[in-house]
């Protein structure tokens, strides 16, 4: 175990701990709703706080363990890949925008779920997004758990299973006790640690791999392929690099733990300062951190797992104490990503099934104690997926990524601009995008040379609009029976 990188790793995590107890203490002392507070920090977000905790809820293990990973197997082609991701946070604040937020507030949404049964008037499609959102960001979180394990294993030098005790349990005690507030205030900081930790790291890199005329030349002698747009067995192909710009650029917006940032800001100079400064930090971090996982080829060749190839990189060409504080950037990725879903799955579970379904008188006293078990119960769950896990997780991250677009992108998106949108479109769409992305997926991967995650989109986007139109007089011409629904 080398004390001097462990030791910056470990002031992080107290750090975080710290704004975790501070928060409760703000939770406690607050006379707002605690569901309101719990779960979206009370709505009071400002513009960089707003633009750090979706990029640091964004930046995930893929992004900062997994991509690298993928860089150093394919070259230059993911680097291009990867920048597709630079217009998110913009997409997404500039498509949902103001109002959304004022709808959510209009309908007094605290989840996702809360405002698709709102606007739709149907308690089916709210469970049909609470399923979702609790089985697909399950295979999510297990990503990050299996990523904060890596990085702890390769730094402390632990099994993994030591190492993934270790990560779940730092992370488990500050969500539970501080809930969005203790994720939006860190994300912040982590935020801030990964665009310094990037920066750091990539000099570091190119120094030590002799500058880049160097790199590019040990690139080119390896393997010429490398360099191009292509991948190294040029398996990255123009139809598919364009159609992952709809995985994660155009499709986020669908996700449920990107949208509700956009419940939780408090103004609307906040949400364009916040477009400003994510785009920035996105397309800063993203492009760096990927040509790290490029240029780290030359200089440590023959890793096999590319999961590893971040920290091995990180110990390999700074100080000690500097790869510690480099090493915290993705620690701060992971845990920021953590966070954020593991209170989207507690969230579905207390606010869109137990509160509105089983148990709706429940106190308040009530409501805060299922809060924290729910949440303490699913890090548990999560814990036990992540004891076996793939030697690339981004595949995992991605296929959740996928699952949640397809199920919510038209249900989110024409739900708020267009007005013939009605329960019956929205069912047919997100059951049509979960059944037709899991057989993609699974059985027909690459079809038409596109990701697996564009006909499923298309398909629920059809279903939408020919269903709802389809029904909108008979929906019209009724009162609608909400306890049915």
């Amino acid at each position: 175990m080398n004390i001097a990188v462990v030791m910056p790793l470990f002031l992080f995590i107290l750090l975080i701990f710290f704004i975790g107890f501070w928060a409760d203490r703000s939770i406690r002392l607050s006379k707002k709703d605690f569901m309101q507070e719990y779960f979206l920090g009370g709505r009071q977000l400002g513009g960089f706080i707003l633009a750090m905790t979706m990029m640091a809820t964004y930046g995930s293990a893929s992004s900062f363990i997994g991509g690298p990973g993928v860089a150093y197997t394919e070259g230059f082609g993911w680097v291009l890949l990867a920048m597709t991701q630079v217009v998110t946070g913009y997409f997404v604040l500039m498509v949902l925008g103001k109002k959304f937020a004022i709808k959510a507030r209009e309908y007094k949404a605290v989840t996702l779920t809360d405002y698709l049964r709102s606007r739709y008037e149907s308690h089916t499609v709210a469970l049909i997004a609470a399923i979702s959102i609790i089985i697909f960001l399950f295979s999510a979180m297990a990503a990050q758990w299996v990523g904060g394990a890596r990085l702890i294993e390769t730094v402390v030098g632990i099994p993994y299973t030591s190492a993934l005790s270790i990560f779940a349990v730092s992370v488990l005690i500050y969500v539970v006790i501080g809930g969005f507030r203790a994720v939006a205030l860190t994300d912040a900081v982590q935020g801030s640690v990964m665009f310094i930790g990037t920066l750091i790291l990539l000099i570091a890199t190119i120094i030590a791999g002799g500058g880049i005329d160097a790199i590019m030349n040990d690139l080119t002698a390896e393997n010429p392929n490398l360099i191009t747009p292509f991948g190294a067995d040029s398996t990255l192909t123009p139809a598919y690099v364009s159609s992952f710009w709809i995985l994660v650029g155009v499709a986020v917006v669908g996700l449920p733990q990107v949208t509700l940032r956009a419940m939780s800001y408090k103004s609307s100079r906040s949400m364009h300062r916040a477009i400003i400064i994510g785009t920035v930090v996105v397309g800063f971090v993203m492009l760096n951190m990927h040509l790290i996982g490029v240029f780290a080829r030359p200089i440590l060749p023959g890793i096999e797992v590319g999961d590893r190839v971040m920290p091995m990189i990180a110990l390999e060409v700074l100080p000690a104490w500097v790869a510690g504080l480099v090493l915290a950037a993705p620690m701060a990725a992971i845990m920021s990503t953590v966070d954020s879903l593991l209170l989207l799955v507690s969230s579905a579970f207390v606010k869109d099934i137990y509160i509105t379904y089983i148990k709706p008188e429940a106190s308040e006293k009530r409501v805060k104690t299922m809060s924290f078990g729910v949440t303490a119960i699913l890090g548990v769950l999560v814990f036990l997926m992540a004891l076996q896990p793939p030697d690339l997780l981004i595949w995992l991250n991605l296929f959740a990524f996928g699952g949640l677009e397809a199920t919510f992108i038209w249900p989110v998106v024409l739900g708020l601009y267009w007005k013939k949108g009605n329960k019956y479109g929205a069912i047919s769409s997100m059951l049509t995008g979960i059944i037709s992305y899991i057989i993609i997926d699974q059985f027909f991967t690459q079809p038409l040379g596109v990701h697996s995650v564009v006909l499923p989109v298309v398909f629920s986007f059809i279903f939408y609009v020919i269903v709802s139109l389809m029904t909108s007089q008979e929906y019209a011409g009724h009162t609608v029976d909400y306890s049915r629904s």
